[in-house]
């Protein structure tokens, strides 16, 4: 009984992870295409989606190879960019795991679609399994999906100009609208780090806004644990 629940509770998983799955795909495709359609080799961004797997700082050092930057450059704005991800691998510190494994795979997958769902879910069991299972998911479809894009090269274009990348966020809004509604502290942190966002978007470079707007977290306040009676 309890591997037909574990197996029923993983299937509600995948199909809540496919959305996101989807948009990664689609992203990875265009990221892959463009990458090829402004003259770098097909390995290039196969290999920096297996080895770095950062869909924004991807595009970022991509975007500073081909207008003429150097690898350092390139490395830096991707370094930048990332830097975020230091904030949400300690919200999912102990969802991950403790083993040596767990913990340096685990790392790899932390990223802004992965710990939202995770996060999302009600349990810490069914946080972990949230975490595994769209982690994974994402992390082969969008290699997939570069190189699917690289390998096509320039005849797709850039799929942004359709509004296929609105999906992503879309897909985040959606994973965290359950805490914005039942968590006024939450509420708080992320109108301060939309409003620092919006401030900032004209006067910085792409994705340093989104970094800056981890500051919203200082208005966050933990509600004391109750003492036991």
């Amino acid at each position: 009984m309890r591997s037909v629940q574990r197996t029923s509770d993983d299937m509600s998983l995948i199909r809540d992870s496919s959305l996101v799955w989807l948009a990664s795909g689609i992203v990875g495709v265009s990221f892959g295409a463009v990458s090829v359609a402004g003259g770098l080799p097909v390995w290039v961004p196969v290999l920096m989606s297996l080895v770095v797997y950062a869909g924004s700082a991807q595009f970022s050092a991509v975007g500073v190879l081909l207008a003429g930057g150097g690898p350092i450059a390139a490395a830096a704005t991707g370094l930048l960019l990332n830097t975020r991800t230091a904030a949400f691998s300690l919200a999912v510190a102990d969802i991950i795991g403790t083993g040596r494994a767990s913990r340096l795979l685990g790392a790899h997958l932390v990223t802004d679609e992965t710990v939202a769902f995770a996060l999302a879910q009600s349990d810490p069991v069914r946080q972990r399994r949230a975490f595994w299972i769209s982690g994974l998911g994402l992390f082969a479809v969008w290699n997939i999906g570069v190189l699917a894009g690289g390998l096509a090269g320039g005849a797709l274009g850039d799929t942004a100009r359709y509004g296929l990348d609105a999906a992503f966020p879309a897909v985040l809004v959606a994973l965290v609208l359950p805490q914005l509604r039942t968590d006024a502290a939450v509420r708080r942190s992320a109108l301060l780090g939309a409003v620092i966002a919006l401030a900032l978007t004209p006067a910085v470079p792409a994705g340093v806004p989104v970094l800056l707007a981890l500051a919203g977290l200082f208005l966050h306040r933990r509600q004391p644990v109750e003492a036991a009676v």
